[in-house]
């Protein structure tokens, strides 16, 4: 392919502790039928093989980069530093992107200025074949030209309407360099929910979204993810994802004084509240105390259907997830 008059493309992926999985990122990485393009891997630290795999696919389009552990964010930030194309691939060191994906977003991409490109996502189970699995187009297939009024349908989810379910991956995004010099880097505090904080000052950066409907990328899941960061439950990462709330509610709010705005940021709020509870008791009323600020007539309910909802309309959710605290511990 004649890569010339191409934009580069940069992916960059970020690896701690992916040995099993790292080969077949890298190869779905370099398997891309966009030509034009560079490879960053950035080692955050890892105790396992995953550098000496990184070491072995290095060459003058794939880079290798080492540090020490400081978590995925300050690894995606270390990749941004020394990426030179005019798009960023992200792409976790587990998961896997289809080989047109790059192309087909760009294809779009290069006649939409000032947009993002997001694609279909493909969710499967650790050590299965992805490759049979259908896509399931989401709401979002229809693309937006309102940044914010997307974010409000994406942190609404299906309490604002039954279609708006779903999640956009870090790795489903194509994105313009300048967008990401605009929004800035990685907030670097580990954080599970770290790409969804930067992806909202990214998607509020941007003119608008549009969806590559040919193109796929690959969630791998794990049966027990209390290893990864996402899985983590420990107070520092619950106080972490409330700061991220309170980003996502600052900057959003900030382009919108749409009532539905404050609506969904106070649910999230509430989400959190839920999530903390009671293990960490404070977090979870600074939370509950955000959310009414935002809404206060706003009656939440984390039980939607069955004998915990029936019971919590009797005792409250709180009685309700207390004894269910109880009885998994």
């Amino acid at each position: 392919m004649n890569t010339a008059n191409q934009p580069l493309v940069s992916i960059i992926i970020a690896v701690y502790n992916a040995e099993k999985y790292l080969a077949e990122a890298i190869d779905s990485a370099i398997g891309q039928t966009w030509g034009n393009k560079e490879i960053i891997i950035v080692d955050d630290g890892s105790t396992d093989g995953s550098l000496a795999v990184a070491k072995g696919y290095e060459n003058s389009r794939v880079k290798v980069f080492s540090q020490e552990n400081q978590g995925a964010s300050a690894a995606r930030n270390k990749g941004l530093k020394e990426a030179t194309g005019e798009y960023i691939q992200f792409l976790d060191a587990d998961d896997l992107l289809s080989a047109n994906k790059i192309e087909a977003q760009m294809n779009l991409l290069e006649t939409l200025p000032g947009y993002l490109a997001i694609c279909g996502t493909i969710h499967f189970e650790n050590g299965t074949d992805p490759s049979g699995l259908a896509i399931q187009h989401e709401w979002f297939s229809e693309g937006s030209n309102d940044p914010a009024d997307f974010l409000v349908k994406l942190y609404g989810g299906s309490f604002l309407n039954p279609g708006y379910c779903g999640m956009v991956t870090i790795h489903s995004w194509l994105t313009p360099k300048n967008i990401i010099d605009k929004a800035g880097l990685f907030n670097e505090m580990r954080n599970p929910d770290d790409d969804g904080e930067f992806f909202c000052r990214v998607v509020l950066a941007s003119n608008g979204i549009v969806y590559a409907d040919k193109a796929i990328n690959y969630y791998r899941k794990f049966s027990d993810n209390s290893n990864t960061l996402s899985g983590q439950r420990h107070y520092a990462a619950l106080r972490n994802i409330l700061k991220s709330t309170d980003l996502k509610a600052a900057n959003l709010l900030a382009h919108t004084g749409k009532p539905e705005a404050k609506l969904v940021m106070s649910r999230l709020y509430h989400e959190n509240a839920y999530s903390f509870y009671p293990k960490f008791v404070d977090l979870s009323r600074e939370a509950e105390r955000k959310a009414k600020a935002l809404a206060p007539g706003f009656k939440y309910n984390p039980y939607h259907h069955g004998f915990p909802l029936r019971l919590s309309k009797i005792i409250g959710w709180k009685a309700v997830r207390y004894l269910q605290y109880l009885k998994n511990k």
